[in-house]
């Protein structure tokens, strides 16, 4: 994990993993800055870490196979060699696509070069559903890197400390898992909110009833997902390393288990029973579109905070696509106006001026921020 492509070759998948790489980033700091880039070409991303524009980008470039360097700042820009260019996502989606041709972006997930919107896209499953599967596939990714996480800390038995000194102590790590768990509960719930509120009642409108055992799943993990909470709160306050401690560990990954395994059959029943039947209710696109803003409303938390961590668990492409869904649903809440905004890009953010980009020149090549203030070389 990180802000890095790494490779996936099978070598790679048979080295035992650290802490860093099961538990999520966003939770622990990364210890290693990659030290290579494709060829001799340098990449470097700017932007803020939870911007949605910067968000796309780093996904763009992962789909592109280009490992980057991402450095936080106020401003969306992407560096290539000695280019820099700040302005829209599509200007710099554009630029990305003028340097790295290959693999070509997928009509289906983006348009490099103009803005996109649903007339433009060839899609037959409703947008609902496209949402919702590739949710399925974000929170599959968080339940299973949770399990492994839980799995590391038993092994362990508490009390060793990581091999990956930035996770910081025993009881720092078991914080940082309280809260990475916080985090993937929210998505959870958001999830089965937007599927009752707004999934559910199109289907039962066309059929009574046929919803119900979907709500009883729902209602059936929630004692399970309140009971791991529990006990990562009881292991807060045990002390780490004795029997109950262990005992608390073992349970933790049990019940963890038990979750994965829940939400797997439960996407899965969705996907192949429930999800289909929305093919048949005719809806124009623009019923489509505000089904889906009402979606997005709904999980306000998935599309904000913690849409990084599911956009983790989609290939890079669904990851644009997915984007691409949720910033044109339309709506006049301040909240997805917002999110549109920022994926827009003019709406948001203005081409930045000429010395905080003079500044970041320098930052790449070496000159100091004090030089070029006092009117020193010029770039």
């Amino acid at each position: 994990m990180g802000n890095c492509f790494t490779s996936s070759s099978s070598e790679d998948n048979t080295k035992p993993k650290s802490t860093a790489e099961i538990a999520p980033f966003n939770y622990i700091k990364p210890s290693i800055t990659p030290k290579s880039t494709t060829g001799t070409i340098n990449v470097s991303l700017y932007g803020p870490e939870d911007c949605h524009v910067t968000i796309y980008l780093q996904h763009a470039l992962l789909y592109k196979h280009i490992p980057y360097r991402f450095i936080n700042h106020e401003t969306p820009a992407i560096w290539i060699s000695n280019d820099v260019l700040s302005g829209t996502l599509h200007e710099m989606l554009a630029f990305i696509e003028t340097k790295f041709v290959e693999p070509k972006f997928n009509k289906e997930s983006l348009y490099a070069t103009e803005p996109r919107f649903f007339d433009d896209i060839d899609i037959t499953t409703p947008f609902i559903v496209k949402v919702a599967c590739m949710q399925h596939r974000g929170m599959e990714y968080l339940l299973a890197n949770v399990v492994r996480w839980a799995e590391d800390l038993k092994k362990r038995g508490g009390g060793k400390w990581s091999s990956d000194p930035s996770v910081g102590s025993p009881r720092m790590e078991v914080k940082k898992f309280e809260e990475f768990y916080k985090g993937l509960l929210e998505v959870l719930l958001e999830h089965a909110q937007m599927e009752e509120k707004v999934i559910f009642p199109l289907l039962t409108k066309a059929d009574p009833g046929l919803c119900k055992a979907a709500h009883q799943e729902h209602a059936r993990d929630l004692p399970i997902m309140n009971g791991i909470k529990e006990v990562i709160k009881s292991m807060a306050v045990l002390q780490i390393g004795t029997p109950s401690y262990k005992e608390s560990l073992s349970n933790l990954v049990t019940r963890l288990k038990s979750l994965k395994d829940h939400c797997k059959e439960h996407f899965e029943d969705e996907e192949k029973n429930l999800f289909p039947l929305l093919e048949a209710i005719d809806q124009s696109r623009e019923q489509q579109k505000r089904v889906l803003a009402e979606c997005v409303d709904v999980s306000t938390a998935t599309h904000s905070c913690r849409l990084k961590s599911i956009l983790q668990g989609l290939p890079p492409q669904d990851a644009m696509q997915y984007l691409d869904l949720i910033r044109t649903c339309g709506s006049q809440t301040a909240q997805r106006q917002s999110l549109r905004g920022s994926l827009r890009g003019s709406e948001c953010y203005e081409p930045p001026a000429l010395e905080p980009w003079t500044t970041l020149l320098a930052i790449e090549i070496g000159y100091s921020e004090a030089k070029l203030r006092k009117g020193g070389d010029h770039l």
